[in-house]
């Protein structure tokens, strides 16, 4: 790394992630012992001291690792062969779907089945279709959506949030259930994504956006109405951005019905509207943690991965924004070894000094994937990116 990089970070871009972000995880980030991934990297020493592991990370790593594969990274199919051997060994239960936690000789230590989680493994399967061929996961991710079909529906609608079940109900593990149907529908090509995928929708305009706030709520009682506090509920706006992405991605993929499209198209205009006018620190640029729904602020601190999102949004609409909100996204890098990032700011911009997670690197691929799709297209090189998965 270059001084001047030191002293104002790295760039956020595609390189970053091929030279930098992806062979330092592939190198340090990695349990090749005992062949697993680990929960994140110490920014000084690199290393890991986590008591256990999550399914969670072994589904996002292998969705990383097969970006990176798909990019030419050396050492990064292995680590996709690696991650695909765990969600299909350690992970899976004889009793179906996949256990939440394990120690660190991958034996289960909570079973619970969570849909969070359940979602990005399906996630996992469908980015490494085009690596490692379709044929040789198209057979478990069919199970995966037939598990949940059969097990997580809920009767009031949508899909329980794990089992055993549990509160609140939460419209986030449904955002991500829709990314990984409309990845694994691309991926594979079966209707039972995309039907999928309809439902997720037609279940976003009835029950997760409020017309009236235009905003988006995040949590639901048992029959699924939204909790409200004083007539107010709390606003994620990284999830706004996320959906925006989402159901630009799902109205190029699906071509709705003219109504329902025409509803979706207003809904998500209304989300990257409300996150625009109410999230954007004036002083930073950086997205804000959290708002109420009457547009005041309720966690002024900065998480990475709002940041990333807003990036996937402003590629995918191309709209003028992306500059910027790269720009803001570069502020997560300065001072850190390039290749990590600092996880969280408070509201002044300090950093938090914690390790750097290896679930947020996810978030990077997606959104810096994104961004070179959408600079490349404004380059007039879109036919090199016509077969990007959606991220």
């Amino acid at each position: 790394m270059h001084v001047a990089d030191q002293r104002r970070g790295a760039r956020a871009d595609l390189g970053w992630l091929k030279d930098h972000a992806w062979p330092l995880w592939l190198a340090h980030g990695i349990d090749r012992k005992r062949r697993a991934f680990h929960e994140y990297l110490d920014l000084a020493s690199l290393t890991c001291a986590a008591p256990f592991r999550r399914l969670r990370v072994a589904a996002r790593q292998t969705y990383v690792f097969s970006k990176a594969a798909g990019h030419g990274v050396p050492g990064a199919l292995e680590a996709v062969a690696l991650g695909l051997d765990f969600l299909n060994g350690p992970a899976r239960l004889a009793e179906g779907g996949f256990a939440w936690r394990f120690d660190l000789d991958n034996r289960p230590i909570d079973r619970t089945r969570d849909l969070y989680d359940h979602a990005f493994v399906l996630l996992a399967f469908a980015a490494a279709a085009p690596v490692v061929g379709a044929d040789a996961v198209r057979r478990d991710a069919r199970a995966l959506v037939d598990f949940l079909a059969r097990h997580f529906v809920h009767a009031a609608g949508g899909y329980e949030e794990g089992l055993p079940s549990a509160q609140p109900r939460r419209q986030n593990p449904h955002m991500h259930l829709f990314e990984a149907v409309l990845a694994a529908y691309d991926a594979f090509g079966d209707d039972i994504y995309l039907a999928t995928a309809h439902e997720l929708a037609a279940l976003f305009l009835a029950r997760f956006f409020q017309p009236r706030e235009g905003a988006l709520v995040e949590f639901f009682d048992a029959a699924l109405r939204p909790q409200r506090d004083a007539n107010r509920f709390p606003v994620e706006p990284g999830h706004h951005y996320e959906w925006v992405s989402l159901l630009d991605c799902y109205a190029r993929v699906a071509r709705p019905s003219e109504p329902l499209a025409t509803d979706l198209t207003s809904a998500s205009d209304c989300l990257l509207g409300f996150a625009n006018s109410h999230a954007l620190d004036r002083c930073t640029g950086l997205v804000v943690n959290g708002l109420w729904s009457d547009g005041a602020v309720r966690d002024g601190g900065f998480r990475l991965w709002p940041q990333t999102e807003r990036v996937k949004a402003a590629a995918r609409r191309r709209d003028g924004n992306l500059s910027r909100a790269v720009t803001a996204l570069e502020r997560h890098f300065a001072g850190v070894p390039v290749g990590l990032w600092i996880e969280r700011m408070d509201a002044e911009g300090r950093a938090s000094g914690e390790a750097a997670p290896a679930t947020s690197l996810y978030h990077l691929t997606a959104a810096l994937t994104e961004d070179a799709v959408a600079r490349g297209k404004a380059d007039g090189a879109g036919a090199a990116y016509a077969n990007a998965t959606p991220a």
